[in-house]
């Protein structure tokens, strides 16, 4: 495994890490890849660490603090091993508020989940560029929180590139958390990963296997469980990000010793901006294949060239209407 820096945050990452939405399953009517195992669950965590992966993404909202049990219960005995980055701002699956009090209230209920007195990276979770403008102690806040040793670093999970490239050149966010994959390529178009560059901020990358599609192994919105989130997107929308594999199967027939799933996140990981990428993963097999991706060269030029052209000529999104 390779470890890359997040910007000047001072952690030092896993550059594939784990994103641990599925964890929290669908916990309290929760909405994310449906009904998960916590024995499985643990299992896949404990692979990830005996595999190199250090760097955990979670948030109070996946399972309303589930994912962040689960955290808790296996790196409780190995804190020092392990980067943890949460996430604050959401009351409920829809309301949020990124009032002090909330968010003071939420880091020391995510602390006690986690079963640890520090955050090493503590996001601000898709906050309204228009409020952080509108009340800037919500990023003092979080200075204050890192100044008092209850976390190490703080970011942005942003709700898109565009936003992203606020919260760097206009909030000067030290980290950012952004969709990026073969599908969705707007953080090179638009600069993001330019300026990141420019500012040494670090860019965790979500999303980046398009939610599983890019694997290849989803044939039908009936493959889903009516808990998982995939289910309830637009039957055009899935089929067009079904058929997105398709689309760059150059690329997978040019290194067939590599599953989709391991090439997808080497296109990811070839951008020096990159500091690490957070593919969901449910179970140890998922875990071992994953982590298989790290420590290998980036892709030659001319198939980013050529990935970026296909991504300029397809529509792989569909507006909701």
């Amino acid at each position: 495994m390779n470890y890359r820096a997040l910007g000047d945050t001072g952690l030092r990452v896993s550059e594939i890490g784990f994103g641990t939405w599925g964890l929290g399953g669908d916990t309290g009517g929760a909405i994310s890849y449906g009904p998960t195992s916590d024995e499985t669950s643990r299992a896949a965590l404990r692979c990830a660490l005996d595999a190199g992966i250090n760097f955990f993404d979670t948030s109070d909202l996946y399972g309303f603090g589930h994912s962040e049990e689960l955290l808790g219960e296996v790196f409780g005995d190995c804190r020092d091993q392990v980067v943890i980055a949460s996430k604050g701002g959401f009351v409920d699956a829809v309301k949020q508020d990124f009032s002090p009090r909330h968010l003071r209230n939420a880091l020391e209920k995510s602390l006690r989940r986690l079963r640890t007195d520090y955050v090493d990276l503590y996001q601000l979770h898709s906050p309204p560029v228009k409020l952080l403008r509108e009340q800037p102690e919500i990023l003092s806040l979080m200075e204050e929180f890192r100044k008092a040793g209850r976390i190490r670093a703080w970011g942005f999970s942003a709700r898109s590139p565009e936003e992203a490239l606020v919260a760097v050149g206009e909030f000067n966010a030290p980290c950012l958390q952004i969709n990026f994959n073969l599908t969705d390529q707007r953080a090179v178009k638009n600069g993001l990963f330019d300026l990141c560059r420019r500012r040494r901020a670090g860019v965790i990358v979500r999303t980046p296997l398009c939610f599983g599609f890019l694997t290849g192994q989803y044939s039908s919105a009936d493959d889903f469980d009516p808990m998982d989130h995939r289910r309830r997107w637009p039957a055009r929308q899935v089929e067009r990000w079904q058929q997105a594999k398709n689309a760059f199967e150059f690329l997978f027939a040019a290194n067939p010793a590599d599953t989709p799933a391991q090439q997808a996140l080497r296109f990811c990981l070839s951008f020096d901006a990159v500091s690490t990428v957070i593919p969901g993963m449910l179970t140890d097999a998922h875990v071992r294949e994953n982590a298989a991706a790290g420590g290998r060269a980036p892709l030659p030029a001319e198939h980013l060239a050529r990935a970026a052209k296909i991504y300029a000529a397809t529509e792989f999104f569909v507006a909701r209407r």
